[in-house]
């Protein structure tokens, strides 16, 4: 797997090969570290080419790396790959290494689904380390065009963050032709997971026929225009939610629910921040642009309208429901025919 095993470093993990991708890749990592003073992680391996890169050049800068593979048994052999994923880390100089079957089941589909439970097999057994993650700008573009397809505002067109605990993601301005080149200075061939190349799946198709035709209709740069607009978003909504942050500090003063007369003079960008954390507080999961805005319409739009239905409650028949009473908006849980009659 590595062309040169014989070079070590002073605590005994073979050298990284002196080649511009992994070089890159190695930068990458280490700005994240340095960023984020993080000295040891944990990585998720799944034997791709983004991921194997990333626990090779997280194993040269950080002082320790934990890897983890998260088999799904989604198909004959997985558990030959994740074992071969094992021996890569092993090989590299990972300090330990973990391979975790799981048994995908959930609601969203099988790539929510799948998605759902490796993020928990590596919440588990990360052992307290923040999580190494091999997205990278393609994938980040790819999560803002899904983002513009939902249409729910900056939110979900701000991609994903370098830092989100404990998920880190140092490869977000690395190309996946870099990782795969770096693979290749390593002497490694990465596993290629059919799903990849599934059209039945939104993300394959954007990576393989939306994004090249983009680049070709508007002379190519698509990807990273998309990853540094995701940044830009980004950097503008952490300023609006800290500004929402204080708004929310300040409406629940004096009660129950929130304070109306505290809400009314703020922006409506930022109190509508600010309501949807507090919904997401209350359990209400994602509540849609439309929703949000009837929520916040009890507050500057007031003309006695009544309460907002925002989302499923904790049992069968039950929603959770916003409305405005005495200068302060309440929530609370009700059954859904009760709902439907008011």
């Amino acid at each position: 797997m590595n062309r040169d095993t014989a070079a070590r470093d002073a605590r005994g993990r073979p050298l990284l090969p002196e080649a511009p991708a992994i070089h890159e890749v190695r930068l990458a990592v280490r700005a994240w570290l340095a960023r984020h003073d993080v000295r040891s992680v944990a990585v998720g391996l799944s034997g791709g080419a983004d991921s194997a890169a990333l626990t090779a050049a997280a194993v040269a800068e950080a002082e320790s790396v934990r890897a983890v593979v998260v088999d799904h048994r989604l198909q004959a052999g997985s558990a030959a790959v994740a074992a071969r994923a094992a021996d890569f880390a092993r090989a590299r100089g990972c300090a330990s290494v973990e391979v975790v079957p799981v048994e995908v089941t959930g609601p969203g589909g099988l790539e929510a689904a799948a998605r759902a439970v490796r993020y928990r097999a590596l919440d588990e057994t990360r052992d307290g380390l923040p999580v190494l993650l091999g997205h990278t700008l393609d994938d980040q573009a790819e999560t803002v065009l899904l983002g513009l397809a939902r249409g729910s505002g900056p939110r979900s067109i701000r991609g994903m963050a370098d830092f989100d605990d404990p998920w880190g993601r140092p490869l977000l301005g690395v190309r996946s032709s870099v990782t795969r080149a770096a693979c290749g200075e390593l002497g490694y061939a990465p596993y290629e997971d059919a799903h990849n190349s599934d059209p039945r799946f939104t993300r394959v198709r954007l990576r393989t026929e939306v994004l090249p035709l983009l680049d070709e209709v508007l002379g190519g740069g698509v990807a990273p225009a998309l990853a540094r607009t995701a940044a830009q978003l980004r950097e503008d909504g952490e300023v609006l939610d800290a500004a929402a942050a204080e708004a929310l500090v300040a409406a629940r003063a004096g009660g129950a629910g929130l304070g109306v007369a505290s809400l009314e003079p703020v922006h409506p960008a930022v109190r509508r921040r600010a309501l949807r954390r507090w919904l997401a507080e209350l359990g209400a999961s994602a509540p849609t642009d439309r929703t949000l805005r009837a929520v916040d319409d009890l507050i500057g739009h007031w003309r006695g309208q009544g309460p907002v239905a925002v989302g499923r409650g904790p049992g069968p028949g039950t929603r959770l429901v916003v409305s405005r009473r005495r200068g302060r908006l309440d929530a609370e849980f009700v059954d859904q025919q009760r709902c439907a009659d008011d």
